[in-house]
């Protein structure tokens, strides 16, 4: 990480562009893939519904497609968890997010979690695409939170996330750093939750994060103040 903080013509490379409203349409989804485009985001993140429909809009930008698993109670069994993810990945998704086994967490179960972790881990895998294991910080003690990136890390994942944005709380700096601590230099973390401005990106990425989530990714690179809805 760095002490420097990210040029505001930089942070959109940085920016998964996210719509998870579940009432999102159609029209709504193409106009944040527009958006990614013309600002030129890492990823446009939606619902598993709409993949397809992202990937095609995105088709020669430059921009990634990223999809939700699990989302966002994590409470579905792993089985289910990879059958999804294998679906959207095959319907064009670049990148999952995945949400974890919340009662294993706060059961410190390690072991279950890295069984959850791994099955959708292969099935992203084996379709080239990336895995970012969400594990809901603001649910969980620092020790979980320690336990949960560990189990992130056994089960071959390639980024750890603070949260969903739906269940309370959001990323923290202070949870950043104890992830990118816990994961070391080379897996990723995603900021997800509550980052609206550009000091709140550039504070998250000076932690650790390489990759921040938010529905107000234009006012971050515009250096505005974004609204607090996915």
């Amino acid at each position: 990480m760095s002490n420097e903080a990210v040029a505001p013509a930089n942070i959109a490379s940085y920016i998964d562009h996210t719509l998870l409203k579940p009432e999102a349409s159609e029209a709504d989804i193409l106009k944040v893939c527009a958006e990614a485009a013309e600002y030129k985001f890492k990823s446009v993140c939606v619902n598993p519904v709409w993949v397809k429909t992202v990937t095609k809009a995105l088709k020669g930008s430059g921009v990634l497609t990223c999809s939700v698993i699990g989302f966002p109670l994590g409470a579905t069994p792993s089985d289910v968890k990879a059958f999804e993810a294998r679906g959207a990945v095959l319907d064009g998704a670049d990148e999952i997010d995945m949400v974890i086994n919340m009662a294993s967490a706060r059961a410190n179960d390690k072991g279950a979690l890295v069984d959850d972790i791994r099955a959708v881990s292969e099935a992203v895998h084996a379709g080239e695409a990336i895995l970012k294991v969400i594990i809901e910080t603001s649910m969980l003690t620092d020790e979980q939170k320690v336990i949960a990136c560990e189990a992130a890390v056994e089960a071959g994942a390639d980024f750890v996330k603070t949260s969903t944005g739906f269940n309370g709380g959001g990323a923290t700096v202070e949870d950043v750093a104890l992830m990118r601590k816990t994961v070391g230099p080379d897996l990723g973390v995603k900021a997800s939750g509550g980052v609206r401005s550009l000091a709140d990106a550039q504070a998250m990425i000076a932690a650790g994060a390489t990759r921040i989530g938010a529905s107000s990714g234009i006012a971050i690179v515009k250096g505005e103040q974004g609204s607090s809805a996915y």
